[in-house]
């Protein structure tokens, strides 16, 4: 038990670690990322690199209307990605899972951040988009999660049923984060609740991946000079999710897709800050350690 302890204990640390200095690193200098277009693509609404536009920020408002950071997100990836290659006695296959879950989500994220438009919201606007003939990025980003989330779900399932159930699970626990993350702190307050489900099992050490990174950018989340974003967010989500996949039978997977699927399809029709802020209990939390 000792061992195992230490072990968890290790790749949390490299995933944190990983985590702060990439973003110390690019919070002073920022990569380099391609130019974006002001007009939309005819088939698909994303940038194309042309000479003369402006470049790509690595900044977006926040909800007090400030500008942050996006730092914190490809930061948070790459660091889970270190922890579970690292991590002590996880299994081949998982480990590979782990590791390709954060970095794809991460990528995929991050395309949406920085070259993403806000003219489609949610799932269903995203849907309703493809109706009318527009690809939009962030239905890019939710198609590029799912497939990610069964390329996971795969290398920890023994049949394809299985794998098709945990991959929508992971890809769904990956959005469900996402759509929490609309205020300072929030979706780390969150992880940290999935300790209990994350740190036991095969895939605790994907947990611990996840939980370790997101320590190490809670700081700076939570005070406004760097936030997750798509990127940061819909990885540790699908690392949480992956992390709980891996040691769940079929009935769980089914009960873990049912939750996350009834949560998507709510925030279609109602307001997840404005339910928090009526809770008493669960805006204490959301408020604890944020500037109101």
């Amino acid at each position: 038990m000792a061992r195992r302890i230490a072990g968890l204990v290790t790749c949390g640390a490299v995933a944190g670690a990983a985590t702060w200095a990439l973003t110390r690193r690019w919070m002073s200098r920022p990569p380099e990322v391609p130019r974006r277009s002001t007009e939309p693509s005819p088939v698909i609404d994303e940038p194309a690199s042309m000479a003369g536009e402006p470049a790509a920020s690595w900044t977006r408002e926040n909800f007090h209307g400030e500008s942050v950071s996006l730092v914190g997100g490809p930061a948070l990836a790459i660091g889970s990605a270190a922890g579970a290659s690292v991590a002590p006695g996880l299994d081949a296959r998982l480990r590979i899972a782990g590791a390709g879950t954060a970095l794809a989500i991460g990528a995929v994220g991050l395309y949406d951040d920085l070259l993403g438009d806000s003219s489609s919201k949610g799932l269903l606007g995203h849907l309703e988009a493809l109706r009318s003939g527009n690809v939009t990025t962030g239905a890019v980003k939710v198609g590029m999660i799912g497939l990610t989330g069964l390329a996971g779900a795969s290398l920890v399932s023994r049949s394809a049923v299985d794998a098709v159930i945990g991959g929508a699970a992971i890809a769904g626990h990956a959005n469900v984060i996402n759509l929490l993350d609309l205020r300072p702190g929030r979706a780390g307050k969150v992880a940290l609740l999935h300790a209990p489900l994350v740190l036991r099992g095969p895939g605790a050490g994907i947990g611990a991946s996840a939980l370790g990174a997101m320590l190490a950018a809670f700081p700076d989340d939570l005070g406004e000079r760097a936030m997750l974003g798509d990127a940061g967010a819909n990885a540790l989500g699908g690392l949480l999710g992956l992390a709980m996949v891996a040691g769940e039978g079929r009935r769980a997977r089914l009960a873990h897709l049912a939750v996350v699927t009834g949560l998507i399809l709510a925030s279609e029709k109602v307001s997840f800050s404005k339910v928090i802020e009526s809770t008493p209990v669960l805006r204490d939390l959301d408020h604890l350690g944020r500037r109101l």
